[in-house]
């Protein structure tokens, strides 16, 4: 047994923290977790006396399908399945990071932090986190680390972006004195992401599981997007966000995903400007048919999709405000409807047999409809993966069943959690 990690965590500050990030009644089971992975890095770098312990949540997209990456506006959430780490600060100039259920350790020479031919997985990330800490002007130094995450890979909740977060506040807690915020960090992780992992994905992710709570977040001027937390949950009003996953394939969708902005801003560009943030509806129409012949039907539609997305967040963030949660969810379907007609990202064009996220989403609105009561859209960037569904808490365990009698796919219930990316020593 180890007396420094028992007298921390069964502090009295220590379980009113772990309750309020993740519930009273997963407080034990969490501090097992944060046990386990305290034990994992005992096994691979011996003495523990200076650990500190880090977390930093997913995230739940609620609205703003595809919108941040043309500066648009989005309502999100951190949840309650996050990852974690037990780690200290070492004097190498090296950072090794060993992973639950990966193999390997992944370690980076911070003396040579460029891009690397061939790398990737959290290797990649790692480098291209730390690269960003310096571009910045922030400081870098060694650690070792073992890392653990409960959040769901593939799933839309961004366990990349947790684990981005997640870097970045162990560098920012042990070289920078705590002081980056959560919009840096966001750009950090972006930085990662874009130009270590090649993949064209917005700030969305990273904010929602930096921040903390549920918030909208407007990208009109990126560099400083302007942040506002949203009161009042679904769980308070009397619903459950559920996970559906639904089985999709496991191929690449880079391109998928990444045809999205590059449709979007082949339509901005036709007008001299770069995003969808500077278009309205009426200029579209002024020039149909010329956008039909250079960019495409389906680059028109997506940017249609995108100016009326932008337009809902705002008013799904004045239902919550006002309590019109029967609002808040005709939005939330209204939401999921453009994503699949006009958005046009339910399933790949490549892969027409297999549509798992539509067929999931048909099962689901049949038993809405039945029910009277609730919501539904896709989740996340699309293509494949998983669904989000809002029910009455009653209905749950109704739908449980019928998912795993029709799809034989899972279903996780989800929570907003109020505290995003943290230490949890320096909250103690």
């Amino acid at each position: 047994m180890n007396e420094q990690f028992e007298q921390l965590f069964n502090s009295a500050e220590a379980q009113q923290l772990l309750e309020q990030m993740y519930g009273s009644e997963e407080r034990e089971r969490q501090i097992d977790r944060y046990r386990k992975c305290m034990d994992g890095y005992r096994a691979q770098y011996g003495k523990t006396e200076s650990l500190k312990y880090f977390s930093a949540p997913g995230r739940t997209e609620i609205g703003g399908n595809h919108t941040d990456h043309n500066n648009g506006k989005v309502l999100a959430a951190s949840i309650q399945l996050d990852t974690i780490a037990a780690a200290s600060a070492v004097d190498t100039g090296v950072i090794s990071v060993i992973s639950e259920g990966y193999p390997g350790i992944s370690v980076i020479h911070l003396d040579d932090l460029e891009p690397q031919a061939g790398e990737g997985g959290t290797a990649a990330l790692i480098r291209g986190i730390a690269h960003g800490f310096q571009q910045h002007g922030y400081r870098i130094g060694g650690f070792n680390a073992n890392v653990s995450s409960n959040v769901l890979p593939a799933s839309g909740l961004s366990s990349s972006a947790s684990f981005e977060v997640l870097i970045c506040q162990i560098l920012n807690t042990f070289y920078n004195n705590g002081e980056m915020d959560a919009v840096m960090m966001s750009r950090i992780g972006k930085h990662a992401e874009n130009l270590y992992w090649n993949k064209p994905s917005g700030m969305l992710d990273q904010m929602a599981c930096s921040h903390g709570g549920m918030i909208t977040i407007d990208f009109k001027n990126p560099a400083e997007p302007r942040i506002e937390r949203i009161p009042g949950t679904f769980e308070a009003a009397g619903y459950s966000l559920v996970i559906v996953s639904t089985g999709g394939n496991h191929a690449d969708l880079t391109e998928d995903y990444a045809s999205i902005p590059r449709e979007m801003r082949a339509v901005a560009q036709a007008f001299g400007v770069e995003v969808c943030r500077d278009l309205t509806a009426e200029m579209i129409y002024d020039r149909l048919a010329e956008l039909r012949a250079t960019a495409g039907d389906r680059a028109v539609l997506r940017v249609l999709h995108y100016l009326d997305e932008n337009d809902r967040v705002g008013r799904q963030v004045e239902a919550i405000k006002a309590g019109e949660w029967q609002d808040m969810l005709k939005h939330i379907t209204a939401s999921g409807n453009s994503s699949w007609k006009w958005l046009q990202n339910i399933y790949q064009e490549s892969v027409s047999r297999e549509q798992g996220i539509a067929l999931t989403l048909a099962i689901t609105e049949r038993f809405i409809n039945q029910l009277g009561d609730g919501a539904c859209r896709v989740h996340g960037g699309g293509f494949a993966g998983v669904i989000l569904a809002v029910l009455p808490h009653a209905a749950v365990a109704e739908y449980r069943e019928l998912i795993g009698r029709t799809t034989g796919t899972e279903l996780f219930k989800i929570r907003v959690r109020e505290i995003g990316a943290v230490c949890l020593n320096t909250q103690l």
